[in-house]
């Protein structure tokens, strides 16, 4: 049982942590410009030498980073939930801590594959048709492997949960 907690809470620390990379960081998208690399994440644009805030609001970019956030939020307070059902916290005995962290842990889940489904619809469908030298990033690929690892991490936390139930 602490084994599946364990590795639950080890997915669930590298997620976070890939999360917080992938939203704070410029590269969810690269493209060509006059033969000069642009990148954007979801707070700026950078050219070459320069990088400038998203002045304008736009919905899907703020969409994007509120769902990011809330991920962040749940997935970071799941893990602390994991910690005290590790360490047998005595506090809300009744309270099933891992049961509780799984399901923050898929809500994280959730959140952050809404937040990368926006993303890519709506980038796909804007720059798709009027663009031909544009890719994802690294920061955009860290955000679809924090969904992985998030998922797992609940699924490790509602195995052991289960399994701590029938002992």
């Amino acid at each position: 049982m602490y084994s599946f907690m364990g590795g639950g809470l080890f997915c669930a620390g590298v997620g976070n942590i890939l999360l917080i990379v992938s939203t704070a960081t410029d590269y969810w998208m690269q493209y060509r410009q006059s033969s000069n690399y642009m990148h954007q994440g979801l707070w700026r644009y950078c050219i070459p030498g320069k990088c400038f805030p998203h002045n304008d609001s736009i919905a899907h970019l703020d969409a994007t980073r509120a769902l990011m956030i809330l991920s962040l939020l749940a997935c970071f307070i799941g893990i602390i939930i994991g910690i005290m059902a590790f360490i047998h916290y005595s506090s809300f005995d009744r309270f099933d801590k891992t049961f509780a962290a799984g399901i923050l842990f898929f809500i994280s889940c959730f959140l952050v594959f809404l937040a990368m489904a926006v993303y890519t619809g709506v980038t796909i469908n804007y720059y798709g048709k009027r663009y031909g030298n544009w890719r994802f990033s690294w920061s955009y690929i860290i955000g679809w492997v924090s969904v992985v690892l998030t998922f797992f991490s609940g699924k490790q936390l509602f195995f052991s949960s289960a399994l701590f139930e029938t002992l």
